[in-house]
């Protein structure tokens, strides 16, 4: 990824976020919107971790992120017009291959208890949900029901 990226990069980040199937009612206050969107922008100039997007046609559609620690996938968006067609999955196994190519035991994730679409993806995909609870959300600044999941990548 480079420089020029990032403006779509987070411009692909909030409008997956906006019109995803998990809604809480925190969603339609507009500071929570406004703040997302603000760390949707920022995300690509500010991470630590790494950024890994996926094109068609020359044009970035999806995009898939690590940071913190090194078996964490920390952000995995496809723009609404390209979901269900197989960017998300393509981006989460170069994620998981791309760990495992480092000896990393397990990936893990994140995402919204109620985020079904993204659970089904995650699950297909060989992930096990091992927490389900509340955790606050430091970029939308509310609580949030969340659920952790793992894949383990090679026997050991």
């Amino acid at each position: 990824m480079v420089p020029a990226d990032h403006e779509a990069v987070g411009a692909i980040g909030f409008a997956a976020w906006a019109a995803g199937e998990a809604f809480e009612d925190c969603y339609r206050d507009p500071h929570v919107i406004t703040k997302v969107q603000q760390e949707f922008a920022a995300f690509p100039h500010e991470t630590k971790g790494e950024i890994f997007v996926a094109e068609l046609a020359g044009e970035i559609v999806g995009w898939g992120a690590r940071e913190g620690e090194r078996n964490y996938v920390s952000d995995l968006w496809v723009h609404p017009l390209y979901q269900g067609k197989g960017v998300g999955r393509a981006l989460l196994l170069h994620l998981c291959e791309l760990m495992a190519a480092e000896g990393l035991a397990t990936v893990r994730l994140d995402t919204h208890a109620r985020n079904e679409r993204a659970i089904r993806l995650y699950e297909r995909c060989g992930f096990t949900i091992i927490w389900h609870g509340v955790e606050f959300s430091k970029s939308m600044g509310v609580p949030l029901e969340k659920v952790h999941m793992e894949k383990p990548l090679a026997d050991r």
